[in-house]
């Protein structure tokens, strides 16, 4: 069965088949839901907002038509909300990082400064992506970690495909913006003793 035939046996009475759908979103779900929250180190919430966004689907499935979106653009447009009202509940907390769930470990065989530069540059390239506006940051996560195409980016956003390619455009632009100073740090002509008078 597809989802459309699915959707129709569910809203028939046929509940205990929307299991099946579920496992087909699932893992898309957490990755997108884990992506979005990542940025802000809430990702250890992410198994809760999938379970929330499947809630609220299944609630609404019954104003659910295919005629305005796919299933799969309605769940990720579903977890996409449900995911900006909770980074809204948690806008203005810094959460450090030792209580987000995730602690980055080094492998044996990298040297420790290697590691805690690495670690330090994953912080700031979250901390990026967190300072875009929610829409380039819902476009960014959706096409570079969902690996989604325009055209469902687009679905999932209500915007148009060229608004897409903006939104990603200037979200690139935005981080690395931000990250400039961080990884290309100006050579100091005074740190060599060369400046000029």
């Amino acid at each position: 069965m597809d989802d459309s035939e699915l959707i129709k046996e569910i809203k028939a009475g046929n509940v205990e088949l929307y299991s099946e759908l579920m496992g087909r979103y699932e893992r898309k779900m957490y990755a997108f839901v884990y992506h979005m929250l990542r940025s802000s180190g809430l990702e250890h919430m992410s198994e809760d907002l999938v379970s929330e966004t499947f809630y609220k689907a299944y609630k609404s499935l019954n104003s659910f038509r295919e005629i305005d979106a796919s299933f799969s653009t309605w769940v990720y447009t579903i977890a996409r909300n449900t995911v900006l009202s909770e980074l809204r509940k948690h806008r203005g907390s810094n959460i450090p990082l030792e209580t987000s769930g995730v602690t980055p470990v080094a492998s044996s065989d990298t040297a420790p400064e290697q590691a805690m530069l690495r670690n330090e540059r994953v912080i700031k390239v979250r901390e990026a992506i967190n300072n875009l506006p929610d829409k380039q940051r819902t476009a960014l996560i959706l096409r570079e970690y969902d690996q989604l195409e325009y055209q469902e980016i687009s679905d999932i956003l209500g915007q148009t495909v060229s608004s897409v390619k903006s939104l990603l455009f200037r979200a690139r632009m935005s981080v690395k913006n931000q990250l400039h100073s961080y990884f290309f740090e100006p050579i100091y002509e005074e740190y060599e003793g060369m400046k000029s008078q």
